[in-house]
């Protein structure tokens, strides 16, 4: 790895940091929003395995 690869690495982990503390303050339901996550990755995967069968 270079060091490039590992500044991206940690500036990854301290976004997921960000992103999961700041869910958890606004006290948001785990359960419904994982959901809806999962449903937004299925329709986003969808659609780019679409545009590559038309490619």
């Amino acid at each position: 790895m270079t060091q490039f690869e590992i500044v991206q690495i940690v500036a990854l982990i301290g976004w997921l940091i960000l992103a999961v503390s700041a869910f958890a303050a606004r006290g948001l339901n785990w359960k419904t929003s994982l959901r809806h996550a999962l449903i937004w990755a299925v329709i986003i995967t969808g659609l780019m395995l679409l545009v590559t069968m038309i490619r």
